[in-house]
């Protein structure tokens, strides 16, 4: 399945992890471990956010993924299911009889 992740970095502490050199090492490392299908970085709620698109086979990855970010950062991590356009035209069927039926 794929999943999208919000991973939500506190500022005193990626501040630090930038003045002590090992940012970047840390987070290369986390993400050549996922092998994400994207990976993109942002602003969000004023605090440094990283959206990270990874394809799980299940869920008990959950922990392999969120651990890393929560150790080496503190960071805050959303799992969120998504969908590409393929997938949603396949579930198009299901959302018909659930307008049929509760609509």
């Amino acid at each position: 399945m794929r999943v999208l992740l919000k991973v939500s970095l506190p500022t005193e502490r990626a501040n630090a992890l930038f003045k002590d050199g090992t940012f970047v090492k840390k987070m290369q490392s986390i993400l050549q471990e996922l092998k994400p299908e994207a990976a993109y970085f942002a602003e969000d709620g004023g605090v440094r956010t990283g959206y990270i698109v990874v394809n799980l086979q299940n869920a008990s990855e959950i922990p392999a993924i969120a651990e890393p970010f929560f150790l080496a950062f503190n960071a805050r991590v959303e799992f969120h299911p998504a969908m590409v356009p393929e997938d949603l035209m396949a579930a198009g069927a299901a959302i018909e009889r659930a307008v049929k039926i509760y609509g």
